[in-house]
């Protein structure tokens, strides 16, 4: 109970929430027109009309308008030069009503944040604090509200250094609390670092739950497969698709899923496999968010395959994959799961006569189910390769408890009965520990290798 209730008190209301209330926005996108900062993958618009969709994420969110300014460097004071500074703050000015300004850079310092608003008369965001609003209203699980406070962490960090400056700069130096011998920002400070050690230590207790449900899944030889991708690629459509599984209800927005969530279903030889669904991908998402959801992501380590799913009709397909691909190879993931892994173009029923043009894609519609029975096959195979199970044909005795043995331990794919001398041929996969198993069991059953 003690635990249940400081769990409850580190859930509670978040202190950088927005608020429940409308937010009128103007998107402000800042295009590097050349240098390392300039993606060659994309376009101004296209990078501003996923910020758009980001805040059509958000109830009550509505997008006033969406600008586009250039800057030769987005990393200084005003972001822009002083004359598109003008340009810009004139145009927001104008905006009826407008309450918010979301500028499109991974992360803004506390004090351009002042500046900002100082010059705006409005609240400003950046990718961080849109795509942790998101997080926050997405989030169901306790894991995954626990997250969300974790990365909330370096924003209240950051709000407190510049707190404390407008203290200081308002009352000539720092004071110290009442005798205590701390300064204001020592003793926040410390708050902090405790209530991230509550965080990080519930997270932990939570984080052995899971692995002693990872250790009862491998104790029933249930094969893993990660589904991973870009946000909005269509992960959970597919897993519905898979899986045959009616309560998945797929939602047409960004970070629909947060937690991972586990689902069962069947390759063709009947062999029983989990999907798992995970949280999906966002370019410039700030390191500390990734961070703190490492824990989620720890499950795809634990996979035997890895099924990379990417909306092949986005206009930014390219750089969808190679965000994927770097957040993969940032978790450090076993080498054998990146090189096995199973790439998926999925929503080819909005191209006419589409053919991959990378060695080994699979094209597919999860939606309409074209290309499914392919994607089930290539999964089985690799599956089967990073399992080390095997397909065999056993001969047993009917009269003997070796087939109902063989139905609980293993895949039973099809059984011949030979009436006349009360045997019967059986097709099986089966994984290694269980063949062992098998074998010491019954040393006189006679095994085919298929």
């Amino acid at each position: 109970e003690e635990d249940e209730a400081a769990l409850e008190e580190l859930l509670g209301p978040s202190p950088l929430a927005p608020g429940p209330g409308a937010q009128r926005v103007a998107v402000v996108h800042p295009a590097v027109k050349w240098g390392p900062q300039k993606s060659p993958l994309t376009t101004a618009e296209l990078q501003i009309a996923e910020a758009v969709a980001l805040v059509d994420t958000l109830q009550n969110w509505t997008v006033l308008d969406k600008i586009i300014i250039p800057t030769k460097n987005p990393n200084k004071k005003f972001v822009f030069g002083k004359g598109n500074f003008q340009v810009l703050t004139e145009k927001i000015k104008k905006l009826p009503h407008v309450t918010a300004v979301f500028l499109n850079v991974e992360r803004i310092s506390s004090l351009t944040k002042k500046e900002l608003e100082g010059a705006w008369g409005v609240k400003v965001f950046d990718r961080y604090t849109v795509v942790l609003h998101i997080f926050r209203c997405n989030a169901r699980t306790k894991e995954a509200k626990l997250q969300v406070a974790l990365a909330e962490i370096p924003l209240l960090r950051s709000n407190l250094k510049n707190e404390v400056s407008q203290r200081d700069q308002q009352r000539g130096g720092s004071r110290y609390i009442m005798g205590s011998g701390e300064t204001f920002l020592e003793t926040q400070n410390r708050v902090l670092k405790e209530r991230e050690l509550k965080i990080r230590n519930a997270l932990e207790k939570l984080r052995r739950k899971r692995a002693l449900l990872r250790t009862q899944r491998r104790k029933c030889e249930f094969p893993m497969v990660s589904v991973m991708g870009y946000t909005n690629c269509g992960k959970t459509t597919l897993i519905k698709a898979l899986t045959g599984e009616a309560g998945l209800q797929p939602r047409d927005q960004l970070f629909a899923t947060l937690d991972i969530t586990a689902h069962a279903g069947y390759l063709p030889s009947h062999m029983a496999v989990i999907y798992v669904d995970t949280i999906g991908f966002l370019t410039d998402l700030p390191h500390n968010l990734v961070e703190s959801f490492s824990a989620t992501l720890e499950e795809v380590a634990y996979s035997d395959l890895i099924v990379h799913v990417r909306d092949i009709t986005h206009p930014e397909t390219n750089l969808q994959k190679a965000t994927v691909l770097s957040v993969l190879r940032n978790l450090n993931l076993p080498g054998h799961l990146l090189d096995s892994m199973v790439e998926v173009h999925n929503k080819v029923d909005l191209i006419e006569r589409y053919k991959p043009t990378e060695e080994n894609a699979l094209a597919i519609s999860a939606l309409h189910g074209h290309g499914l029975e392919e994607l089930k096959q290539e999964i089985e195979k690799k599956i089967l390769t990073a399992t080390g199970k095997k397909i065999l044909t056993v001969n047993i005795n009917l009269e003997g408890p070796q087939l109902s043995w063989l139905y609980k331990e293993a895949t039973v794919q099809e059984v011949e009965v030979m009436p006349e001398d009360g045997t019967a041929r059986v097709k099986v996969i089966i994984g290694s520990s269980a063949f062992g198993r098998y074998k010491n069991l019954f040393p006189n059953s006679k095994i085919l290798m298929s």
